[in-house]
């Protein structure tokens, strides 16, 4: 095994991020929220402490800050002291909406930069040889044609964060309807979370993959040659 892939990072996988985050959460709070057990407070606690040292793991195995890891751990204290605090749940469905909406920003603003966020997002240095791909570029004095299409691709994956920040905003709207600190509330908690899969997430992805594949073909386009010849393999 050669020196590179022993320093590799570690990657945590889809079923751990969906075990963590959503099924343990959810079951937690649909079924132990209940006075004869957990109460609705403390299963708050233990709900959202599965995501909470997930996130943490994560971001030791991977060996470096994630911003995005980072979000997804400041969203979960968010949740549990907007809840243990039993504010309103309109305070909920604001933090839904915003961590999503700020990534998109993020997006569009780090377009004008010399890092645009879209290419870490959808098109890091695991999946494609920047160094070759820019090399190539550099060479037939494509590379401000290439940033066009980036710009492009940025638009639509910034899209896919306002579409999942108004659909968290609607979703938590439509479903947190009790009182909070509540048995029933805390269960309407674990159902938004169940929810928040097949209704927020996959239409993002899909805009993702869109954007993806739109790049893609772009690098092709451009470049004149086949994508695989800046892929890793």
């Amino acid at each position: 095994m050669s020196e590179t892939a022993k320093e590799q990072p570690k990657q945590t996988g889809f079923l751990g991020n969906l075990l963590f985050n959503i099924a343990v959460p959810v079951l937690v709070m649909s079924y132990l929220s209940s006075d004869e057990y957990l109460g609705p407070a403390w299963s708050i606690v233990l709900a959202l402490a599965f995501p909470l040292i997930f996130g943490l793991y994560d971001l030791k195995q991977t060996k470096k800050i994630n911003a995005f890891s980072v979000l997804g751990i400041v969203s979960v204290l968010l949740t549990g002291g907007i809840s243990l605090l039993k504010l309103p749940a309109e305070y909920i469905a604001i933090k839904e909406a915003a961590i999503p909406a700020l990534i998109g920003l993020a997006v569009i603003i780090t377009q004008y930069s010399k890092k645009p966020l879209v290419k870490a997002l959808i098109l890091n240095d695991q999946l494609v040889n920047w160094p070759k791909l820019n090399e190539t570029l550099e060479e037939k004095g494509l590379t401000s044609v290439f940033n066009s299409k980036v710009a492009v691709s940025s638009y639509i994956v910034a899209s896919s964060f306002f579409l999942s920040s108004v659909l968290n905003y609607l979703l938590a709207k439509w479903i947190l309807v009790s009182e909070p600190g509540t048995t029933a509330y805390t269960e309407e908690l674990g159902r938004m979370t169940a929810l928040s899969y097949p209704v927020i997430v996959i239409p993002s992805m899909i805009l993702l993959i869109f954007a993806l594949m739109y790049l893609f073909k772009q690098i092709s386009s451009v470049t004149g040659e086949p994508i695989e010849s800046f892929l890793h393999q």
